[in-house]
């Protein structure tokens, strides 16, 4: 047939030209001429007979659309001379089981529309001639997209005449052309995943990484975006640079959160607190002490351990020993130096009341979440970070 050669013919201009635009389509309108072949109910005296037509179908979400169709036939009239026209027009609703993007797409569908069975004088009215009725279907198929532009769709379908209670049924196969309806991508002028709309940051470097919000990442919290963050495990609260360092006033090298001589002399000696000329550190024990949550008990299954301290400290009578407690970031700051400090104070008991240390020779400092050794960001970090160390120093 002409209709369908020329809808071929458009089918592999469209293949050839138009780019593929599944993963951007919002909504697709084709165009669906077919050919068919129509069974009559035995009332209409109409012989089976092939059937043309062509429908337009809006696909308006991947699974549902609805359709306009007209078609047309000769039928010739069974028992007697001469054939009927018939034409019909109807429109159906369609429910795909598959988005336009998949290959197979299985349907079901329903609709009403309304036929004309001829019109000759020289005929008798029946339910096949001369005479025109409301109609019901419903009906399945499969359209089988070739392109993203051109398929092709094999139907079958039953139909109710409604005055004359009649059964019809079309088997049809047509071939399809879309139109798809794309619409652009909402912008996103920073191309850094984040629309515009959204984008509290619309300006981030490219390649920059961002959280939801568009903004760059600042893993620390603490004002300094992780890609320019020289250091970025400070402890949560601590006031840093624009580096994203601790502030070091006096630029002794001990950060003013543990600083506890902030004013000393440029260029002057300091220990781990800040203060000018007190000690040096000559070894670090790190003692293998597990606590219990949340508490500063000590078993004594550690006495080995803590008396290796004990031990270097009598050998050695012109040392002294700082017991610093550490560690993680998990809760609150104020809690964790809290707690640091009384296993320091614990481990610093056991070795002058249970070990014969002197006390004048013993201090304990719990330092937090301040000294991280490891990165608090996975649980073997965390556990590394929680520690007790023992600082053996001798005045200087």
């Amino acid at each position: 047939m002409s209709i369908m050669r020329s809808c071929v013919m458009a089918a592999v201009t469209a293949t050839l030209a138009s780019p593929a635009m599944a993963e951007d389509r919002q909504a697709t309108t084709y165009i669906n001429p077919f050919t068919a072949y129509q069974f009559f109910d035995n009332e209409r005296e109409l012989s089976e007979t092939g059937t043309f037509g062509v429908g337009a179908e809006y696909r308006f979400t991947p699974n549902w659309a609805v359709e306009a169709l007209f078609s047309r036939a000769d039928a010739d009239r069974e028992g007697a001379l001469g054939s009927s026209d018939f034409e019909e027009i109807r429109m159906d609703a369609i429910y795909y089981f598959a988005g336009p993007e998949e290959a197979w797409n299985p349907y079901l569908s329903a609709g009403a529309g309304h036929a004309d069975f001829g019109t000759d004088a020289a005929a008798p009215r029946t339910a096949g001639s001369n005479h025109d009725e409301t109609r019901f279907n419903v009906g399945a198929g499969v359209r089988y997209n070739i392109t993203d532009i051109v398929s092709l769709r094999a139907d079958l379908r039953k139909f109710h005449g409604v005055e004359d209670s009649t059964f019809d049924a079309q088997v049809s196969l047509g071939l399809s052309l879309a139109f798809v309806h794309a619409t652009p991508p909402p912008p996103d002028a920073d191309n850094d995943g984040v629309i515009d709309s959204a984008d509290q940051c619309p300006n981030t470097p490219a390649g920059a990484k961002v959280d939801r919000t568009g903004c760059q990442l600042d893993g620390d919290q603490d004002g300094v975006v992780d890609a320019r963050d020289a250091c970025p495990n400070t402890p949560r609260g601590a006031k840093v640079d624009g580096r994203g360092c601790e502030l070091d006033s006096d630029n002794d090298g001990v950060v003013n959160s543990i600083d506890e001589c902030p004013n000393t002399a440029a260029g002057a000696k300091v220990d781990a607190k800040g203060c000018e000329g007190i000690t040096k550190t000559i070894e670090t024990f790190e003692i293998e002490v597990q606590f219990p949550l949340n508490s500063a008990e000590i078993g004594d299954s550690y006495d080995d351990e803590i008396r290796r301290v004990a031990d270097f400290l009598k050998a050695n009578p012109e040392t002294i020993v700082e017991i610093a407690g550490h560690s993680d970031s998990t809760g609150a700051a104020d809690y964790n130096q809290n707690l640091s400090q009384l296993r320091a104070e614990a481990v610093a008991a056991r070795l002058t009341d249970a070990l014969g240390v002197n006390p004048a020779r013993v201090s304990a400092t719990g330092y937090g979440e301040t000294q991280p050794i490891a990165s608090n960001d996975t649980a073997e970090g965390r556990a590394t970070n929680r520690r007790v160390e023992a600082r053996i120093k001798v005045k200087q």
